[in-house]
């Protein structure tokens, strides 16, 4: 039986200085195709990840849903024997860290899990990674989703791998903040098995658009709270 074939999709914006370092850290012989979505950058992001040998695509409206649901559709709209059995999703700001992705993969591979989420609250973290407000609203938001939905999760973290048929499965709207939540109300209420393996997390390169700037922190904070409360 041949391996699976895994597709990463790595939402970026404004992250030239930053994703050349994620796409180089990434195991290989692993992955089939890493996919970066331009998401609406300023800067040379798509030139650096082309460079270096990633599938580049331009998604121009602003938002990191967007950016997921035009990979999605990219590795999905292709013939069925070319389409990934599994999807990860990686950020690329440089805070995760790529080399961790067999980690991630093993669960998946040992058929003991439909999706596994990195979880940066149970690894470790390097000093001012995760700031106090990211810390209390993974806090209450993962404990929100116990008691509703009884979703044993730590975290809301980016890094994360999901079979194929089950992320299709999930039928993924959310446009902007509210995507990884939303992946894991849908995981939760559809009875994935779900299992999060502890992942390293450092500083990212560049500013945040969403912890680096109050507007940015109370837009996600709400949105993560709105898609809560919407399915609940």
């Amino acid at each position: 039986m041949p391996p699976p074939r895994v597709s990463v999709i790595i939402p970026a914006h404004n992250e030239a200085q930053a994703i050349g370092l994620v796409l180089a850290e990434i195991p290989p012989g692993l992955v089939q195709e890493v996919i970066v979505v331009d998401n609406n950058s300023t800067d040379n992001t798509g030139a650096v990840a082309r460079a270096a040998g990633a599938t580049v695509l331009r998604e121009p409206r602003p938002g990191y849903g967007y950016a997921c649901l035009a990979g999605m559709a990219h590795a999905f709209g292709r013939p069925t024997s070319e389409q990934p059995d599994i999807v990860v999703f990686l950020d690329g700001d440089h805070s995760d860290y790529p080399e961790q992705l067999p980690e991630l993969l093993a669960p998946l591979l040992a058929g003991a899990a439909d999706m596994v989420i990195g979880s940066r609250a149970l690894g470790e973290r390097e000093r001012g990674a995760l700031l106090p407000q990211q810390r209390f609203g993974n806090w209450l938001a993962t404990r929100l989703l116990r008691l509703r939905y009884g979703g044993n999760f730590t975290d809301l973290g980016p890094f994360r791998a999901i079979l194929a048929p089950a992320l299709r499965g999930l039928g993924m709207a959310d446009t902007t903040y509210g995507w990884t939540v939303e992946m894991q109300i849908k995981a939760a209420r559809q009875g994935l098995r779900t299992v999060e393996v502890p992942v390293r997390y450092r500083r990212r390169i560049g500013t945040s658009k969403v912890s680096g700037t109050v507007r940015g922190t109370i837009g996600a904070g709400y949105k993560i709270l709105w898609t809560i409360y919407r399915y609940w």
